[in-house]
C-alpha cells in the first residue's frame, strides 16, 4: 500500500538547492486538508522526485469507491504524473461517494485555492486542471461550471445526467484571499473541455460543423467570427466529445487528453482571466542561459527574432522580469513579450529571480526579486546587469536603447534598476507595483541620469489601488503615491497630469518643462494584481521605444534631447 505522509509545519527548515532554486524539498504522497462552511476535507497531492515549482496542476475527481490508496496504486496515475511533470491532486470521495449536490463541487474549488497556498511547494494559477473520472466526471463538470474562470481545462469521462448542469447558472462568489497572487472572481469563460457538449458548445462559441479524430467521435471549434483582438485572450476552446465509450480510462487515451488541455493556460488580466495557448520556449527558439551568482545557478531566456539574426544590426534590448512565485518560463506566457520583439525587431530577455520565504515556516525558495536566503540579502541588480553584460558579448545591441520592464515583484526590480543603474536603461515600465508594501519605504534622492516611467496598474489592484481613500488622480495607496510624488520632485514635472482614457486603460501623463511626457501612468478597468500581453504592446510602442539614452546619459524623446 502506498504510503501517505503529511508536509511539515516548518518548510523552511529545508536547504534550498543552489543548482535549481525551484525544486520540491520534498517527494512522495502526501495528504492535504482545505476548510468548508461544515468541516474540513482531505485529498492527495503527489510529488514526483525532482519535481520543480510552477509545473501545471491536474486536479482529479476519481471514481467513488472506499479505499482511493487502492484504485491509486492500481491505476497509472502517478507514473503520469511522473513522464508529464506535473502536480497530481487527488479529491476524497467522503464515506466513498460522491454528493452530486454541489457540495463536492465547492469542495474541488476550494483545493484549486489550497494547492496556491506556497506552505509547502509553489504552483501557479495559470495552469490548473480539472479531471473527472467516472461518477467523478459530474463532480468535474460542476465545479468548472461554477468556477470556468479559474480552471484552464476540463476533462470528464462518465456518465453525465442531469446533475452534471446543476452550476450551469451558478457562479462561485468573489474570494478575498488577502495579500497573494491568487484572486477568485469568477465568470463563464471559454474552457477547453472534453464532454456535457450543448452547455460548453454555447459557452466557448463553438461553430455548427463537426469533426472527428482517432479518440473523438465529435470535435467542435470556435467560431471563425471574433470582434475582438485575440492578444489578451485567444478563440482557442475546442469541445470534444467521446459518445457511448464504456471501456476503462487507459494511459493512451489519458496521454491524448492531456496533450490536448495543456497547451491552453489561464491568465490574469482585466475583466477575467483570459485563455491563451501556452508559449513552449523550444517551440519558439527561446535560448535559456545560466551563470552563477551569489552561490546560485541563475537562468535568463533570451528570444532573438529571425530578422535580427540575419541582419546584424544593432537591436533594443528590453528586461521583462516575472512576479512573486512565479518563473521565468512561465512569464514567457504571461507577458507575450517574445511576440512583440518578433514584430517591433528587438531582444528580449526574461530572467528569473533569486528567493526568498513567503511567511513564516514557509519553503524558503518561493521567487522573488532582490530576495534573501539564511539572512544573506540577494542583490539582483548585479545579477541582471551582469546579464546585460553577457548579451552584450554574443549580440549586437544598441546600447542607447536598454529597457525594462516587469509585473509586481517584477515592477519592484524594474524601479530598483531605474534607480541604481539609470546610465544603463533608458526607460523602464513597471506593472502593479513600485515599492515592496512589506518593507519601510525608502525614497531615492536622486535617479540622475533621469529614466522616464510608465506605471500600469489595475484599480482593483490589492498592492496598488486604493478606492476608498486612495490618493492622487487615480486612487493609490500611500505608499505609491509617495513615490511617484518624488518621482515628479526630482524631475521637476507638472503637478497637474493631462488625462485621457483609451478602452479599458485611463491615462495621466505628467510632462517636464519641455512637454515631454517623464512619467505615465494608466489605470486598467477591472483588473487585479496582474498583467496582460496588451500591457508589453502598450509598454514598448507607446513609451519604451521613444527614448534613448547616449553613454555620456544624455536622454531623448523621439529624437529630440530631453
Amino acid at each position: 500500500m502506498l504510503e501517505v505522509k503529511t508536509f511539515p509545519k516548518d518548510m523552511s527548515v529545508f536547504e534550498v538547492n543552489r543548482s535549481d532554486a525551484r525544486e520540491c524539498f520534498l517527494s512522495g504522497l502526501f495528504e492535504e486538508t482545505v476548510k468548508l462552511e461544515n468541516g474540513t476535507r482531505s485529498f492527495y497531492t503527489y510529488l514526483k522526485s525532482g519535481l520543480r515549482y510552477n509545473q501545471p496542476c491536474l486536479v482529479v475527481a476519481p471514481p467513488a469507491c472506499d479505499n482511493i490508496l487502492q484504485w491509486l496504486e492500481e491505476s497509472f496515475w502517478l507514473s503520469f504524473a511522473e513522464e508529464h511533470d506535473l502536480f497530481l491532486h487527488i479529491m476524497l470521495p467522503e464515506n466513498g461517494e460522491w454528493k452530486a449536490d454541489g457540495s463536492d463541487a465547492d469542495y474541488m474549488n476550494k483545493v484549486y485555492m489550497q494547492i496556491q497556498s506556497r506552505q509547502a511547494y509553489v504552483t501557479m494559477q495559470d495552469n490548473i486542471y480539472a479531471l473527472g473520472l467516472g461518477d467523478g466526471a459530474i463532480i468535474a463538470n460542476q465545479a468548472v461550471m461554477k468556477m470556468s474562470s479559474e480552471w484552464s481545462g476540463l476533462a470528464a469521462f462518465g456518465e453525465l445526467d442531469a446533475h452534471a448542469m446543476l452550476n450551469a447558472e451558478a457562479l462561485q462568489g468573489a474570494q478575498n484571499t488577502g495579500k497573494t497572487e491568487l484572486s477568485i472572481n469568477a465568470a463563464k469563460v471559454q474552457v477547453p473541455n472534453a464532454d456535457v457538449c450543448a452547455y460548453w458548445k454555447k459557452q466557448n462559441d463553438a461553430d455548427t460543423e463537426r469533426f472527428a479524430n482517432a479518440l473523438a467521435d465529435e470535435i467542435y471549434f470556435p467560431s471563425t467570427v471574433c470582434k475582438s483582438s485575440q492578444i489578451n485572450e485567444e478563440k482557442i476552446s475546442q469541445v470534444r466529445v467521446t459518445n457511448g465509450y464504456t471501456g476503462p480510462m487507459t494511459r493512451e487515451l489519458a496521454d491524448a487528453v492531456w496533450a490536448f488541455l495543456s497547451k491552453a493556460c489561464r491568465h490574469r488580466g482585466y475583466g477575467h482571466k483570459m485563455l491563451r495557448n501556452r508559449i513552449d520556449p523550444d517551440a519558439y527558439g527561446f535560448e535559456k542561459h545560466t551563470m552563477e551568482h551569489q552561490g546560485f545557478t541563475r537562468l535568463w531566456y533570451e528570444y532573438v527574432p529571425e530578422s535580427v539574426k540575419k541582419s546584424g544590426a544593432k537591436a533594443p534590448l528590453v528586461l521583462c522580469m516575472h512576479g512573486r512565485g512565479g518563473s521565468a518560463e512561465s512569464f514567457l506566457s504571461l507577458s507575450g513579450i517574445s511576440r512583440v520583439a518578433e514584430e517591433r525587431n528587438f531582444i528580449a530577455v526574461i530572467p528569473e529571480s533569486g528567493v526568498y520565504q513567503q511567511r513564516p515556516g514557509s519553503v524558503r525558495n518561493t521567487l522573488l526579486w532582490n530576495g534573501e536566503y539564511k539572512g544573506e540579502k540577494i542583490d539582483d541588480v548585479a545579477f541582471l546587469l551582469k546579464v546585460v553584460e553577457d548579451v552584450k558579448t554574443r549580440r549586437a545591441i544598441d546600447e542607447t536603447r536598454v529597457y525594462a520592464c516587469g509585473q509586481s515583484s517584477g515592477g519592484m526590480m524594474t524601479s530598483a534598476l531605474a534607480e541604481h543603474a539609470p546610465n544603463v536603461f533608458a526607460a523602464v515600465s513597471p506593472w502593479s507595483a513600485l515599492v515592496d508594501p512589506d518593507h519601510d519605504l525608502v525614497l531615492p534622492e536622486k535617479i540622475n541620469p533621469r529614466v522616464p516611467y510608465m506605471f500600469l496598474f489595475g484599480d482593483r489592484d490589492w498592492l496598488v489601488a486604493d478606492r476608498e481613500h486612495g490618493e492622487m488622480e487615480f486612487g493609490v495607496t500611500a505608499p505609491i503615491a509617495a513615490y511617484l510624488r518624488n518621482l515628479i520632485k526630482l524631475y521637476g514635472l507638472e503637478e497637474k497630469p493631462l488625462q485621457y482614457t483609451c478602452g479599458e486603460i485611463s491615462w495621466f501623463v505628467y510632462r517636464n518643462a519641455n512637454k515631454v511626457p517623464m512619467l505615465t501612468v494608466g489605470r486598467v478597468a477591472g483588473m487585479t494584481h496582474a498583467n496582460y500581453p496588451r500591457e508589453s504592446w502598450i509598454a514598448y510602442d507607446e513609451f519604451l521605444c521613444r527614448f534613448s539614452k547616449n553613454a555620456d546619459g544624455t536622454l531623448y524623446y523621439m529624437g529630440e534631447k530631453v
